[in-house]
């Protein structure tokens, strides 16, 4: 099937077509234009960084994809950027706060894509200089995932992934290395958690894969079904989702709030949020729900060995290779 978006510009206006409310809000609400440079921090890693890391979040799926690798011994000099006023905690790592440097030394640029601030200015900076563009895969792809930049590298988690990504795209070069994010929760795997235990629904209003109103009725059914709690999604926070959460927890439906997906030890279900495939690699009974699943998400589910609600859990972890300490070797 491949990415549905082979450039920046259609993926953008498929999002504003999702969000026609948001978007309408940000036109009637006065602001500055937005600065074509970013207010950015910096910090390196070793005494000649070659690497530039460009990290838009905080999010656990931007911490794996490029805050571990890059924090190992084995990993070549690097500079990271990330948004002015974020704490990815990277003193502890062994990073270095420093000045805006000059970049002179860099060859390589390396985050989840240019679909975000940072992302954007780092990819920018390697089209006008030269720079090689490498993306990092961070989570489950689908057919609406942002398109890397041309001629990027991918480190993909999975063959199957790399073939998904390159479909359409034949300027990509697709590298399988496997998931850091994947390996670090099958490093803590869980205490035994029985399939009966009422689950835990994974929330994913925020996204614009699939329809709201789809995405509450699954939710609704499932909890129905089973007295499932729910657990929403940090980016569940603008109006819409806040209202429902209301009229469901008027209904008598329980959250789950507050705790790291990490700690979860209960079964998990979602539409297709990574936190199944993270809660399966513990150990954690995981599955997939949605009452009237497309055909992309029917061939997701398959690609990611997930098992619907009524079949047996997937446990299978994905294990990153030496292949991602050659590709990380081969940027130095």
């Amino acid at each position: 099937m491949g990415l549905r978006y082979t450039d920046l510009d259609s993926w953008r206006s498929w999002q504003a077509s999702r969000r026609r409310l948001h978007v309408l809000k940000a036109a009637l609400t006065p602001s500055r234009p937005a600065p074509t440079v970013p207010a950015l921090e910096f910090w390196t890693r070793g005494q000649a960084p070659r690497v530039l890391v460009a990290c838009d979040s905080t999010s656990p799926t931007n911490h794996y994809a490029l805050v571990v690798p890059f924090s190992s011994p084995e990993a070549p000099d690097a500079v990271l950027a990330h948004p002015a006023g974020l704490d990815l905690g990277l003193e502890a790592d062994g990073w270095r706060r420093v000045p805006p440097p000059t970049l002179d030394a860099v060859d390589t640029v390396v985050s989840i894509g240019d679909h975000l601030q940072v992302g954007a200015w780092a990819h920018g900076l390697a089209l006008a200089r030269g720079w090689r563009q490498v993306v990092v895969q961070h989570g489950l792809l689908t057919p609406f995932s942002p398109p890397p930049p041309t001629g990027a590298r991918f480190l993909a988690w999975s063959q199957a992934d790399a073939d998904y990504i390159r479909e359409g795209r034949p300027d990509l070069e697709p590298v399988v290395v496997g998931s850091p994010l994947l390996t670090a929760a099958a490093a803590i795997p869980a205490p035994h958690v029985s399939r009966f235990t009422t689950p835990v629904f994974l929330g994913q209003l925020h996204g614009a894969e699939l329809g709201r109103w789809s995405m509450t009725r699954s939710v609704t059914a499932f909890w129905r079904e089973t007295g499932a709690t729910y657990r929403p999604h940090p980016r569940e926070e603008d109006k819409l989702s806040r209202v429902q959460h209301t009229l469901w927890r008027r209904m008598g439906m329980a959250f789950d709030e507050g705790a790291a997906l990490a700690e979860i030890d209960r079964p998990v279900v979602a539409a297709f949020s990574t936190g199944v495939l993270e809660a399966a690699t513990r150990g954690i009974p995981s599955w997939v729900f949605h009452l009237n699943p497309p055909a992309w998400l029917r061939e997701m589910w398959e690609r990611y060995s997930l098992a619907r609600w009524g079949q047996p859990p997937t446990s299978r972890p994905t294990h990153m290779p030496d292949a991602m300490k050659r590709i990380l070797k081969e940027a130095t």
